[in-house]
């Protein structure tokens, strides 16, 4: 039997209610899954800053962490790690937390559809750290994104990053979106599509270099430059840290600090091993995998996934945007454009 809740595609809200808006501090401490602050000796400001706890999200703010890069522009961050994107920016705008480190989209969804009052300053990824794959079962089976049709589909949650990203690719395959099932299984896809007790899914690393030695066919990986500029039309902005609205003037000379550690960070990890860039990750995150292998995959993954600066790019926000109008996430004509703030880097 399947452990997955499966429901029909259908236009999701975004999960953040005003309830829970008013409520932010509550549903942080029920979301809130570790803390980690940096070093001990630390007198820099005291900041938080949530984020997803995916591993390859976090590595940048992890380097800027371990590496001492925050201190050394007098902040003191303490890392949060909620359960996904949504929480961080429900801690964020619930007034939790500081800052918010989520996929652009996320951002766009609470901006757009419920009017929340952030802003985005810097951008750590450039493209979406998924991979559509089949299950070792179902490789012969399916060979394309439109062979998805009647299939049951793994994503974490409806709404979310995955979710939105097969939407969009299921249009650009001129496939129907409504014969393809949607089981949300949170983040624990790999032993389910192994099984086969699902026919596909979207999985990160390490999962994905898993699924392939288990006989697996990947339909679309958009960790590959060479598949994003063919699916998506090139980079997709994807991780990167927003505040309030009503705080960004007053926060101004902290962010630009801020935006300065992760530009280090940036500039830092390409020159990292791969056993070095696995070193600045939490153990409690890396519990369990092989630290060599997943070395490996961030080194090969790192220069497509992780951009050069903090600066964002509209042209490739704008493709987020138009992905999740095509999708149905958020409406057409829905205007984003003072979500993005670009006076911040470089100040």
């Amino acid at each position: 039997m399947s452990c997955c809740d499966e429901t029909t595609a259908r236009v999701p809200s975004f999960d953040l209610s005003r309830r829970s808006v008013l409520k932010g501090s509550v549903i942080v401490a029920g979301l809130i899954s570790a803390v980690r602050p940096t070093a001990a000796d630390a007198q820099g400001k005291r900041i938080k800053l949530a984020y997803c706890s995916q591993l390859l999200c976090g590595v940048p703010y992890e380097v800027a962490r371990s590496a001492g890069l925050f201190k050394n522009h007098g902040l003191d961050v303490e890392i949060i790690y909620t359960r996904g994107g949504n929480a961080a920016i429900q801690a964020l705008i619930g007034g939790a937390v500081d800052y918010a480190a989520t996929s652009l989209d996320v951002v766009i969804q609470a901006y757009a559809n419920v009017r929340a009052d952030v802003r985005r300053f810097a951008v750590t990824g450039r493209l979406p750290l998924f991979a559509v794959v089949t299950a070792p079962k179902t490789a012969d089976q399916i060979r394309a994104i439109k062979d998805l049709e009647g299939k049951t589909v793994a994503v974490t949650a409806l709404g979310t990053a995955d979710h939105a990203l097969t939407l969009f690719l299921l249009k650009q395959a001129n496939a129907d979106a409504s014969k393809v099932k949607f089981a949300t299984m949170g983040v624990n896809l790999l032993e389910a599509l192994r099984q086969g007790q699902i026919d596909a899914g979207l999985v990160q690393e390490p999962a994905l270099t898993l699924l392939q030695k288990s006989g697996a066919r990947v339909l679309v990986n958009t960790m590959d430059l060479a598949d994003a500029r063919r699916y998506l039309g090139g980079t997709y902005e994807f991780m990167g840290v927003a505040v309030r609205g009503k705080e960004f003037e007053q926060r101004r000379s902290e962010m630009v600090e801020l935006t300065r550690a992760l530009a280090d960070a940036l500039k830092a990890m390409r020159t990292m091993s791969g056993d070095q860039l696995v070193a600045a990750l939490p153990r409690e995150m890396t519990t369990g995998l092989d630290l060599k292998e997943f070395g490996e995959i961030i080194a090969l993954h790192r220069d497509a996934l992780y951009p050069e600066t903090v600066n964002i790019d509209l042209e490739s926000a704008k493709r987020v945007e138009q992905s999740l109008i095509v999708s149905g996430l958020i409406k057409s004509g829905a205007s984003v454009s003072g979500l993005h703030d670009t006076t911040i880097v470089g100040g």
